[in-house]
């Protein structure tokens, strides 16, 4: 298991990363993820076979993650966590120890590499017992032995009927074995400044500001109209995800990189826009982009998903739109997703029977997730959840003036389609975003910034051509 993970591990340090991203943080490198035998191999056993797991021994409960987003879920919303400090609480006679480093600079993986790579060696007390994954790197995982298969741990596809597909899919290895489960689902959505809309289109009604951004042609329209206000649309990198969920083939295919159409739409359309003063090349995160936070920002909107209201819009800071509760929520061009957070079990647990409960509990137990939605403003992954949520004034956020985005959400969620998801998705799309914004703010030409984005992948990933 140790030779398999060394040789993905071999794989993943080509590339260096990244963005670090609020509340869901989009990070590190993705790389091919190993073939080799990697997978657990399938069995021929039924899916809701019972499992009879070994009695729990372990004193220490090993949790690895990023940032503090899974462990404030589990301290407000899982029965029978109490915390000792920051980075230790107690779970019956268990101790939870939070190993949380963050995914700058590929920290949180090499850290989490380090320890899986331990992981039969290593003392009870040091074992990891679960961790945490983002979608832009799962397979490196899941598609490995040091994931374990959930039903393994006993838990079935009834247990999980509720969920949203997609959010499987993406920690589903070759082998067809589901390794991770989330609470989340993250469908996302345009995120529109209701001030701005009702002076600009004389409205801020969710249903005609949606009809104003319906599709590509109709929000380049809208865009003209709020440049001539004086604002911004939003930057060219909010877009960029909403046009790169809704591609037609893989980022690779046959080994060759292939820039789908849908992506070079996406330069087409923002170079106009940036050209007309209607959009702007702001960096996710940085200062100037997180100016349209404020009124007198003058940002039209935001592209984002649940998890942005309650991680990026500072609700809880004086003077912003989200604490004055000026932002609506429409599904603007295309459905797409973005983020979310998976919980793997690692295999060598001695803690497997508290382990199946916390991801039973965290993603499935529909009370725990009703809470989560109404306390965290979290889209959750469960059907029945988001139905009765959007059925109700239990959906509505103060953040959004009292709107209740639900039905939209769960409208996204129906609509993620990850078929053309790869390993080699974060690496293309964070390189092919660093070489447009040459050619968006003058300092190239357009195929002077292919050929950058083309250099620079075929140094992440030499194993694939670019002609």
């Amino acid at each position: 298991m140790k030779k398999r993970l060394v040789s993905l591990l071999a794989m993943a340090t080509m590339t260096a990363t990244m963005f670090a991203a609020c509340g869901s943080s989009d990070t590190a490198s993705t790389e091919t993820p190993a073939t080799d035998g990697a997978a657990t191999e399938a069995t021929d056993s039924a899916d809701d076979a019972a499992v009879e797991l070994p009695e729990d021994t372990g004193k220490v409960l090993n949790i690895y993650g990023w940032n503090e987003e899974f462990k404030s879920r589990l301290t407000d919303h899982y029965a029978g966590y109490t915390e000792v400090d920051s980075t230790h609480g107690k779970i019956g006679d268990v101790d939870v120890v939070w190993n949380i480093t963050p995914s700058t600079d590929n920290a949180y993986q090499n850290n989490l590499d380090e320890a899986l790579l331990a992981q039969e060696s290593a003392a009870a007390d040091d074992k990891v017992d679960i961790f945490l994954v983002e979608a832009d790197y799962a397979l490196k995982y899941v598609d490995t032995d040091y994931a374990m298969a959930l039903k393994d741990l006993g838990i079935t596809d009834a247990d999980l009927a509720d969920q949203y597909k997609y959010t499987q899919d993406i920690v589903t290895d070759s082998n067809g074995n589901l390794k991770g489960s989330s609470w989340q689902a993250c469908s996302a959505g345009f995120i529109y400044n209701r001030e701005a809309a009702k002076e600009i289109l004389g409205t801020d009604d969710p249903d005609e500001v949606q009809a104003a951004v319906a599709d590509w042609s109709k929000y380049n329209e809208t865009a003209a109209k709020v440049a001539e206000a004086g604002y911004k649309m939003c930057s060219v990198n909010d877009t960029y995800r909403v046009y790169s969920n809704n591609v037609s083939g893989k980022w690779v295919q046959d080994g060759k990189v292939v820039i789908d159409k849908n992506i070079e739409k996406w330069v087409d359309d923002s170079k106009e826009l940036v050209d007309a003063n209607a959009e702007t090349t702001d960096d996710l995160w940085g200062d100037d982009w997180a100016k349209g936070k404020r009124p007198e920002g003058k940002i039209f909107g935001y592209f984002g998903p649940a998890w942005f209201f309650n991680f990026c819009l500072d609700a809880d800071q004086d003077g912003t739109i989200a604490n004055k509760g000026g932002w609506g929520y429409c599904v603007g061009p295309q459905s797409y997703y973005w983020g979310g957070t998976w919980i793997c079990a690692a295999t060598g647990t001695d803690n497997a029977n508290l382990v199946k409960d916390i991801i039973l509990t965290m993603t499935t137990d529909k009370a725990v997730l009703k809470d989560i939605a109404q306390k965290d403003a979290d889209c959750v992954n469960s059907k029945t959840v988001l139905k009765e949520l959007a059925s109700d004034d239990s959906g509505n956020l103060d953040l959004l003036g009292g709107q209740n985005p639900y039905a939209q959400l769960a409208e996204g969620a129906e609509k993620v389609d990850l078929s053309n998801l790869s390993a080699y998705d974060q690496g293309c799309n964070e390189e092919f975003q660093k070489a447009m914004k040459n050619y968006f703010q003058g300092n190239a030409t357009k195929d002077e910034a292919l050929d950058m984005f083309k250099k620079a992948i075929v140094e992440k990933y030499p194993d694939v051509t670019a002609d």
